[in-house]
């Protein structure tokens, strides 16, 4: 089906070319589609990664392979095949990806282990050996492409292309970071978003950009969902060329490490809140902020309670301030909770204070807030200094639509 641009849709930013990255996009055809999709990204010699990934049982085997490749903390190539996730495919899965990393690694002259390969789309279908093949070569001899070409050859049903930069001063040098995400649904990470990609010109050891991915993931991509499952791809790679040829970072210790660390953030924050603007059927971005939970992670679990939620998810579309419904969501998260503590609130107006609605309560200020298309749902559980946010979209009709025929 065609699928409409979603209506919380973001203009694709002016992102900064990243020395030591070259991108290019191929069509293989894995799909009947009239349009690229398959995306290669070269990468200078002695470019570290790092990497975050699906904790599903069932994962593809670019994922099981790629969770050994960043332990080398080395990269030379990615490439990402959209329309079939290889998923679910044993041997024959295997094979493919192989395959591919044996072609660009001939191809470049590098280590098989320094190509690293993503694929998103059906699940249970082997990836096309000869299709890939075909793919690649068309690939490594193809014109260099913008980002915004590569963020749009990367998606599925996605409705607009994802992507976010940000600068940062190390030492005395200017770095830059570029990064493409896609994802609209199957998005409960447990870990990453479906398939993310930040890169950057910064010099950086692989250790610490490990360190600094496992901890900003927690506060990014682990904290969206659109519809409570977690898909069998996810990925989150980091790429840093060193072209920038900055003092490297190898710690918190030298200088512009904290800035850099801060760039990262606020780009995998804001690539994190486009997969959610861009949630299957979505017409609302919702922030669920629970604050005076027992502890940190506490606070996280039931915002994501209550951002699952299906009956919370359908209130926020049908612009009804159910806090019956938050309240329900709460109780069910398994988490400390006392009723006669709970407030609830809506943009910033207490529905429910203490265990019992506001009286009188003013609905007006409630109903013009879920009227518009960013909303925050308050959670104040009185128990403790625990804070957490999490962010998610209403659940409407289009849902449905998109996944009803999602393999034809």
């Amino acid at each position: 089906m065609e699928l409409k641009p979603s209506p919380l849709a973001l203009p694709f930013p002016d992102l900064p070319g990243i020395g030591g990255v070259t991108l290019r996009v191929a069509r293989a055809r894995y799909k009947d589609w009239d349009r690229a999709d398959l995306t290669y990204v070269e990468l200078a010699p002695g470019t570290a990664v790092a990497g975050v990934l699906t904790r599903s049982a069932c994962a593809s085997s670019e994922v099981e392979m790629g969770r050994e490749q960043v332990r080398d903390g080395s990269a030379r190539a990615l490439v990402v095949n959209a329309g079939n996730s290889n998923a679910f495919t044993g041997y024959r899965g295997r094979e493919a990806v192989e395959q591919i990393m044996a072609q660009v690694a001939d191809h470049l002259g590098c280590a098989r282990g320094e190509v690293f390969v993503s694929s998103t789309g059906v699940i249970g279908v082997p990836l096309p050996r000869d299709r890939a093949k075909a793919g690649i070569d068309a690939a490594l001899t193809a014109d260099p492409c913008d980002w915004e070409t590569a963020a749009a050859t990367i998606g599925t049903t996605d409705t607009f292309p994802k992507g976010a930069g940000a600068a940062a001063i190390v030492g005395e040098t200017r770095v830059e970071l570029a990064g493409i995400v896609k994802g609209s649904g199957m998005i409960a990470p447990d870990m990453a978003t479906m398939l993310g990609y930040v890169f950057t010109d910064a010099a950086v050891a692989p250790a610490f950009l490990q360190q600094l991915l496992t901890d900003i993931n927690r506060r990014t991509f682990s904290c969206i969902t659109v519809d409570g499952d977690t898909s069998t791809s996810d990925t989150v790679l980091v790429f840093a060329t060193g072209a920038a040829c900055n003092p490297p970072i190898a710690s918190f210790d030298d200088p512009g490490a904290d800035a850099f660390a801060g760039a990262l953030e606020d780009v995998c924050r804001r690539l994190a809140h486009l997969v959610v603007r861009d949630g299957e059927g979505a017409s609302k971005f919702i922030e669920v902020a629970v604050t005076g939970a027992v502890s940190d992670e506490s606070a996280h679990r039931i915002a994501l309670s209550v951002a699952n939620s299906p009956l919370v998810k359908t209130a926020i579309a049908g612009e009804d301030a159910n806090w019956g419904r938050v309240v329900m969501a709460v109780g069910k998260a398994g988490e400390p909770a006392d009723r006669d503590r709970l407030s609830i609130g809506f943009g910033g107006h207490w529905a429910a204070r203490e265990g019992q609605p506001v009286d009188p309560l003013d609905e007006a200020p409630l109903a013009e807030h879920l009227r518009g298309q960013d909303i925050r749902i308050d959670v104040d559980l009185a128990l403790g200094d625990g804070r957490a946010s999490v962010w998610t979209c209403d659940l409407t009709h289009g849902y449905i639509a998109i996944n009803g025929d999602y393999r034809s």
